[in-house]
């Protein structure tokens, strides 16, 4: 498996949550290709929460990575010149730029998002959107995929990205994988929004958590609104305002997006027919389920299996990106959550 260099670029008053996530979901592992690095201007880099730490890298390593991942960072505004010729350099050359958080502010400022969508937490995306006219701004998303350059909302949705990113380039298996380890959810669409009114739930009342994993154990089976609010025992108006309140997105939407998840991870991992893993995930016939996968992918289910049935040989550079969700026509899914989810 040929080394994919990943450098995580530390900038002073580094937000430490999102340092963690790349550089723990991007550490080396055997079934990944990934080689990370931590760098930083100089070595010794402060943090927001007072202290500081030390990087092994410095630009140099930055400027050879395939991909660079810059976390969130105040003040948002003030960079060095050579942090910023650098990010543009790499964009200028090709390689895959990430931001988690207000680290859009970086890649902004660098020119790097000039003309595509991008996203940044929601507290500072009104003066993100008016620091940086010529980017334009997605307010209500986990996060963007433009190819390579990639952007996630605030803090914990820089989780969401990376593993969408490790998704794209070694298919669900792995992901799910690395998101078991993490405890984390494997996927979630990054179309869903990134500030929900109760995104856990309120005193006297249970999460709705038992009522998916329920759901996830039954994909192939019809789901419809009525079976899962008379699981949660509630009335369907009322399961229906608390499932988007906890997930960001509807309950036939997180079904049909987790049957698409099942889908991938059955196309990757077995060798049965495109008819019985249209059946087996909840999608009933091989053309619905290549329907979706257009949609959703742009691709066939066929050529998908193609792509990934030797994904742990092939480098993360060449894999298929998956196009943003606003991209998509109305009323089709986003990038779809693996049955292995238990979170919305």
């Amino acid at each position: 498996m040929a080394a994919h260099r990943v450098a995580v670029l530390a900038l002073d008053g580094v937000t430490p949550l999102d340092l963690a996530i790349p550089t723990q979901i991007f550490t080396t592992r055997p079934e990944t290709p990934y080689e990370m690095t931590l760098c930083a201007l100089d070595t010794k880099v402060a943090t927001t929460a007072g202290f500081a730490l030390l990087a092994e890298g410095g630009l140099e390593q930055v400027r050879t990575a395939d991909t660079v991942i810059v976390p969130g960072f105040e003040p948002v505004l003030s960079l060095p010149d050579a942090v910023l010729d650098t990010l543009a350099e790499a964009r200028d050359r090709g390689r895959r730029v990430v931001s988690i958080c207000t680290g859009a502010f970086a890649l902004a400022a660098a020119g790097v998002l000039d003309g595509l969508h991008a996203t940044t937490h929601w507290k500072h995306i009104d003066e993100f959107e008016r620091s940086f006219p010529a980017v334009t701004v997605d307010r209500d998303v986990l996060y963007v995929d433009e190819g390579d350059v990639l952007t996630s909302a605030g803090v914990c949705c820089g989780i969401d990205l990376c593993l969408h990113i490790v998704r794209r380039d070694l298919g669900a298996e792995v992901a799910n994988r690395i998101a078991r380890g993490l405890v984390a959810a494997p996927h979630r669409d990054g179309g869903q929004a990134q500030y929900v009114p109760a995104p856990v739930a309120v005193a006297g009342e249970a999460s709705l958590s038992g009522t998916r994993g329920w759901a996830l154990q039954r994909l192939g089976e019809p789901l419809t609104l009525r079976l899962l609010a008379r699981h949660a025992g509630l009335s369907q108006r009322t399961f229906m305002r608390r499932f988007t309140e906890e997930t960001g997105t509807t309950p036939l939407q997180w079904v049909l997006n987790a049957r698409l998840g099942r889908a991938r991870e059955l196309l990757e991992t077995t060798d049965l027919s495109v008819d019985q893993v249209a059946r087996d995930c909840g999608l009933g016939t091989a053309a619905n389920l290549r329907l979706h996968f257009r949609r959703t992918l742009d691709t066939t289910p066929t050529a998908y299996r193609r792509t990934f049935t030797h994904s742990t040989s092939r480098s993360p550079v060449s894999s298929p990106a998956v196009p943003r969700t606003d991209q998509l026509p109305p009323g089709c899914p986003g990038p779809p959550a693996p049955a292995a989810a238990t979170w919305g």
